[in-house]
């Protein structure tokens, strides 16, 4: 979701190396979805399954991973690239941009992005246990220790994200691509012991299926679903590694290995196997079982990362859109933008993980709320791909509802599927998104109320100066740059003037500015106007996944030949404190409390920013909402 953007005319080896590194970020979590997925799916379709209904279940799986990774998110959505970034945000903030007053399509945007925080506490709840149980069958003994084992490895793996994953993160790469190769040789072996399993392919017997078994084929949808929980990651990473190499690692390896691998699980059952252990680790000879276990621990604990890193990068887009508070964000690594860390969403994501892990004690049971956050985000990202369809591509009516409504049914299913398991444990997800959208929108309501209140009493800059000449307002030497939002007279200047009865002789107000793009080319980073003598309005602009740095800012040519004093240059920032209005407020109470708290909990501007902090001067206001 992050990153630096990768041209899609890359080199061929390029593309190879990128497609490697894809393999370990973006396909994590699909990929390691085969240890949990068609065990779930047998359980739902009851007691001792026939071969037609085996043959009926391979099929609804392999034709899922085709409509909805292949064709929905590979095909359509990944053409749908907001200058090269893609994800649920991008892919909102692309629409915003086009027609700015459609409050459901920010809804939509909104409201996925908080679903995809579900995701990112259950999925490595899920992936972990769903390895270690592996031990169970090379010894029963250890299953009171799964668990507790499975807390170790997620404390510790949340523990490290401070430290980053520069290092290691080159060998993400190469170990899920063994990974896949595993899983699809195992897959092949078990294809061989009965090849009439590749009937599954005719999507005949997943119809059948799901119309002769009444309410049990609707249930089945919501454990089928889990073959394609990590599709949305091929879209929200597109910015990262770029479209073809994506293409190739899918197309290539993990598309492939994942149908071989399902098809050999189904052809073991087939064959007379054991339904009631993990039927992944059946298709392993016992020889080799604990390698694969330890192989398997490693891949969720990488798709976890992926997911967690995911979780922070989308946090940096809804932060410099507005959408979140200020918070602190840490570059781990010099080599890639993509590498961040940002505590607060990390140990609120463990919190969230853990519970999930303690309380639910397996991945049968944890399965069952495992879904819903995605199949919700799904649903949310085809109605942006529809309107996307019409104003994007400008298709016709007719042809973008076949498009996007086939594509809407099929998500609307699994979506209705998976609301079953609401009072199973599919609430969390639910509520969790629930909370964070309702953050989401009270602070972006809150900082346009304050800025709205704070922007009524602009004076304009024309005005403004004249009435410092006629006041004969004296002018000391230095320059001094006013953060603001607006083009007027910024309040912190005034105030500035009112309390010290002088101003600067060289005076920039600067507005960041955060553009619906990912971002800006270097060439179009400035706008700057000289308004008066010595005075100057600088709008810099920023794509939504870049960090704006007024210290580095200050160093491109189009300010240098301003001949600011950038000896005696000293920012001025304000620091707004909210208040109770008297009688009725512009914010609900609830809201105003919240916004306030959230105000008060931001990372600072100086910090945000990257204001050398010796020469920042900050002014406090009151603003009644």
């Amino acid at each position: 979701m992050s990153g630096d953007n990768v041209t899609q005319e890359q080199a061929p080896a390029s593309n190879k190396l990128l497609a490697l590194g894809a393999l370990g970020v973006v396909f994590g979590d699909i990929g390691t979805s085969p240890l949990y997925t068609l065990k779930t799916v047998l359980f739902l379709s009851g007691d001792s399954p026939t071969p037609a209904v085996i043959l009926g279940l391979l099929s609804l799986i392999f034709w899922t991973l085709v409509i909805v990774t292949s064709i929905k998110y590979a095909l359509f959505a990944m053409k749908m690239d907001n200058s090269g970034e893609g994800g649920i945000l991008a892919l909102m903030s692309l629409l915003v941009d086009k027609k700015k007053c459609r409050p459901w399509v920010i809804f939509a945007g909104l409201f996925g992005a908080a679903l995809i925080y579900g995701d990112g506490a259950i999925t490595p709840a899920i992936s972990v246990l769903s390895a270690l149980e592996g031990m169970n069958m090379i010894l029963p003994e250890s299953k009171p220790y799964i668990v507790p084992a499975t807390v170790v490895i997620l404390v510790l793996l949340f523990g490290f994200q401070s430290v980053g994953t520069g290092r290691i993160g080159k060998l993400f790469g190469p170990i899920m691509a063994l990974w896949f190769i595993v899983i699809g040789a195992l897959g092949i072996w078990g294809i061989v012991q009965h090849p009439a399993v590749l009937l599954a392919l005719n999507p005949v017997y997943g119809i059948h299926f799901l119309f002769s078994h009444g309410f049990s084929s609707f249930l089945v949808l919501g454990g089928v679903f889990l073959c394609v929980t990590g599709a949305e990651a091929l879209y929200a990473d597109m910015g990262h590694f770029g479209r073809r190499p994506i293409w190739i690692a899918w197309f290539g390896l993990a598309f492939p290995s994942l149908l071989l691998n399902y098809a050999g699980q189904a052809a073991l059952i087939l064959s007379g196997a054991d339904v009631t252990q993990n039927i992944f680790y059946r298709l392993c000879p016992t020889p080799l079982l604990i390698p694969l276990v330890i192989l398997a621990t490693v891949a969720t604990i990488i798709a976890s990362q992926a997911i967690i890193s995911g979780a922070f990068s989308m946090t940096r887009q809804a932060i410099q859109l507005g959408w979140l508070p200020r918070l602190r964000i840490k570059q781990t690594s010099a080599e890639s933008y993509g590498q961040i860390y940002i505590g607060v969403i990390n140990w609120l994501l463990m919190i969230a993980t853990l519970f999930l892990t303690v309380t639910f004690e397996s991945s049968d049971r944890l399965a069952a709320a495992y879904g819903i956050a995605v199949s919700f985000t799904m649903v949310m990202t085809t109605g942006l791909l529809f309107v996307s369809m019409r104003e994007i591509w400008r298709w016709g009516l007719p042809a973008s509802l076949l498009a996007a409504g086939i594509f809407m049914v099929v998500d609307m299913s699994f979506l209705i599927a998976n609301m079953v398991k609401i009072l199973e444990g599919g609430y969390i997800p639910i509520l969790l998104a629930l909370v964070i959208y309702a953050v989401m929108t009270v602070w972006h309501r809150g900082v346009e109320t304050a800025s709205r209140i704070i922007h009524e009493k602009t004076v304009p800059i024309n005005d403004y100066m004249a009435e410092i000449e006629r006041n004969k307002i004296p002018r000391v030497p230095g320059t001094a740059v006013f953060l603001t939002r607006s083009t007027g007279t910024p309040t912190v200047m005034r105030w500035h003037v009112t309390r010290n009865g002088s101003l600067h002789e060289q005076v920039v107000t600067l507005n960041i500015h955060i553009n619906n793009i990912p971002r800006v080319a270097s060439g179009d980073r400035l706008e700057i106007r000289e308004i008066a003598p010595n005075f100057w309005h600088i709008i810099a602009h920023y794509g939504f996944i870049e960090q704006p740095d007024i210290s580095n800012l200050f160093a491109y040519q189009g300010i240098q030949k301003l001949g600011l004093d950038n000896e005696n240059m000293t920012f001025y920032v304000g620091h707004e404190t909210i208040v109770k209005r008297e009688g009725k407020g512009r914010l609900p109470v609830w809201q105003r409390l919240i916004f306030s708290m959230m105000v008060r909990n931001s990372v600072h501007v100086t910090d945000h920013y990257h204001l050398p902090s010796d020469r920042v001067v900050e002014i406090s206001r009151q603003v009644a909402v």
